[in-house]
């Protein structure tokens, strides 16, 4: 059994890095379409569960929306406590193999998540793709499912593998070019413009107009 497990937190403060781009209803409806591109991408990746690790109703409405199943949470307690639920609830229903990536991540596809269950074929194995930075970690699979605890939030990628080796295992990485862009700040908007078309997401800034206006933010700077 694979399971890939997505957390999110409630939509009303998402995207707060973004303050600068969009507006306070902007912000949401991409976090929205960015959540809807993630799911649609791991749900044709056709792994045996999805989840998504949530505490917000409308959150809650778009996954079962989608077909995935919710994993509440009583409050919001962030990215690196959603997580560690969903790898117990994974090892208590017997997954050989755990996946995570976050809902932020609308460049990625079907076959990028595939790729990287693949890579947790063996037992004892820890895979991490790093987010382009390389400071961030946007993927990882784990074979059994909590064959080592995770921690999220900048270093974490050089601190995942880290913590690996300190536990014996031989963390492989995997680079992924749609799962290695997150959509966190004013500076990722261009990638997503550029590389998104397939995207509700990127469709949803081109009807904004996101491109002129960060050009028109760059000339008056």
């Amino acid at each position: 059994m694979i399971v890939c497990a997505v957390p999110v937190k409630d939509l009303v403060n998402a995207k707060q890095r973004l303050i600068k781009a969009l507006a306070p209803d902007e912000r949401m409806a991409l976090a929205r379409a960015m959540l809807r591109d993630v799911l649609r991408a791991a749900a044709a990746a056709r792994l045996d569960a999805l989840w998504v690790i949530t505490r917000d109703d409308e959150v809650s409405a778009i996954v079962r929306a989608l077909g995935a199943k919710v994993l509440g949470e009583p409050e919001n307690r962030g990215h690196t406590a959603a997580v560690a639920l969903a790898q117990q609830h994974a090892a208590r229903a017997g997954a050989q193999v755990f996946l995570t990536i976050p809902g932020d991540v609308p460049l990625v596809t079907a076959e990028e998540i595939q790729a990287l269950a693949a890579a947790a074929a063996r037992p004892a194995s820890a895979v991490f793709t790093p987010s382009r930075s390389r400071l961030g970690t946007n993927g990882v699979a784990l074979a059994p499912p909590t064959v080592m605890p995770l921690e999220f939030g900048e270093p974490s990628f050089d601190n995942h593998l880290a913590v690996a080796r300190q536990r014996g295992l031989k963390p492989e990485v995997l680079a992924l070019p749609g799962l290695g862009v997150d959509i966190d700040c004013p500076e990722d908007l261009p990638v997503l413009l550029a590389e998104g078309a397939a995207t509700e997401s990127r469709r949803l800034l081109a009807r904004w107009d996101v491109g002129a206006r960060l050009a028109a933010t760059a000339i008056q700077r």
